[in-house]
């Protein structure tokens, strides 16, 4: 979870995109660097490394390192940067903390010194998100009502808050809600408030509590009063996460586990909890520092180093399947009205279908084909086929062992009903519960 003031998110976010390994085009280390960079990350890290001990023990290990040599045979800048921060983690094991080789983009943030330079500097930074809109990758009402968002990382509010206003208003108004996490490195605690916002009542609700070293004081956040549109405090919400949920997406489903608002589902995350940012170590390096720690009002602690376990532990490839099943399960379970029984479970049938495929002998497919009415079923090189009138052919494959599903039409499936073990009708399905018969000819 990072957090930043506006200035120290442009430069951390332009560092940490565009920052680059210029193999054999800069010129390679020296001693004297070595030592330079040494020296301004050992001062940094003990003015606001968030915990003071481990500062001074990888201060200690970086000037032992290079006192002995261990760092004289590395002339490659991007090397050095990649050892510094394997060393650095080695101590302390925190993942938000890393060195990174970024000359251009130093050079760049220091010469943006008139208004017109910090203008064209700060759009650059809009742009580069907008091409990304601002991490929402994708948003939709899947079959079922229920709700899906593809967040990619938690962006500026200052930039990114209508794009999020709009996508919490479209899922507004599904039963469910699934939020992906699983490639969501971090970002913006100002837009983990608002995006929770919308999983709450207007009751303001406490998200967090952060401690920042260099300030010496603590600061907290809550849900907000006021949202735009509608909220979505009743709907069941699931979070898939992966290893790679890192940072703030760590946070997001770290609060929501804890308050009972949300089931995560997948593997678990990456293990970071100190927030902070980048600094310019010397001309050509930079090293993420960080200066914070969460402590959650629930737990009093953090999940650094532990990283967010799932409620329920699946690979990270069949998260999405699996909390789509258990999000329609519960609408289902929980459901009174009849006529929504058919409406949620058809496309859990779909569902339980592709990941447990049924399959049928050839002797007991071929006792389906015949004449149906209009409808003709039709047995050819081991596969049943479907045919209304001169309508086009669809193949079919089952989901039990008398049901069917049609290959490229997703609205309509099959039931054949059977009387003294002979099939005697074909039943129509429509993904609206409406059906219809046509007895066997």
């Amino acid at each position: 979870m990072k957090i930043y003031n506006t200035l120290t998110l442009i430069l951390a976010s332009l560092l940490i995109l565009w920052s680059v390994r210029m193999h054999g085009q800069d010129s390679p280390m020296t001693g004297s660097e070595r030592q330079l960079v040494v020296d301004s990350i050992s001062s940094k890290l003990n003015a606001n490394y968030v915990f003071p001990e481990i500062a001074e023990q990888m201060s200690a290990s970086l000037k032992t390192k290079l006192k002995n040599g261990d760092y004289n045979a590395i002339n490659d800048p991007g090397q050095f940067a990649q050892r510094l921060t394997d060393d650095l983690q080695a101590v302390s094991k925190d993942k938000h903390l890393r060195v990174s080789f970024a000359p251009e983009q130093i050079k760049e943030q220091r010469q943006a010194v008139s208004p017109e330079d910090s203008i064209a500097f700060l759009n650059r930074y809009i742009e580069s998100m907008k091409r990304d809109n601002f991490g929402f990758k994708e948003v939709k009402i899947m079959s079922g009502n229920v709700g899906y968002l593809d967040l990619r990382s938690f962006s500026n509010v200052e930039y990114a808050g209508p794009t999020a206003v709009a996508a919490m208003n479209y899922l507004s108004n599904a039963d469910a809600i699934i939020i992906d996490l699983r490639n969501n490195g971090g970002g913006s605690p100002a837009m983990i408030q608002l995006i929770s916002s919308y999983l709450f009542g207007s009751e303001p609700v406490h998200l967090n509590n952060f401690y920042w070293r260099p300030a010496d004081r603590n600061t907290q956040t809550w849900t907000l009063p006021h949202v735009s549109g509608k909220r979505s405090p009743d709907t069941p919400v699931y979070v898939l996460t992966s290893g790679s949920t890192f940072s703030a997406a760590e946070e997001f489903s770290y609060n929501l586990k804890n308050m009972k608002r949300a089931t995560l589902v997948g593997e678990t995350t990456g293990g970071g909890a100190h927030p902070g940012g980048t600094q310019i170590a010397t001309d050509r390096f930079t090293i993420w520092l960080p200066t914070g720690r969460a402590i959650n009002p629930i737990t009093n602690t953090n999940w650094e180093g532990t990283g967010v376990s799932p409620h329920i532990e699946v690979p990270s490839m069949d998260a999405l399947d699996t909390a789509y099943i258990k999000a329609l399960e519960k609408l289902k379970e929980t459901n009174t009205d009849k006529d929504l029984e058919a409406f949620y479970e058809w496309p859990l049938a779909e569902l339980k279908v592709r990941n447990n495929p049924v399959t049928l002998e050839a002797s007991a497919l071929k006792k389906f084909a015949g004449s149906y009415g209009p409808r003709n079923v039709s047995f050819e090189n081991g596969k049943l086929y479907y045919q209304r009138g001169t309508n086009p052919k669809y193949e079919l494959f089952p989901f039990s062992d008398h049901e069917f599903m049609l290959k490229g039409l997703e609205t309509f499936r099959i039931r054949f009903l059977s009387e003294n073990n002979k099939v005697v009708a074909l039943q129509g399905l429509y993904d609206s519960g409406h059906t219809d018969k046509n007895l066997r000819d």
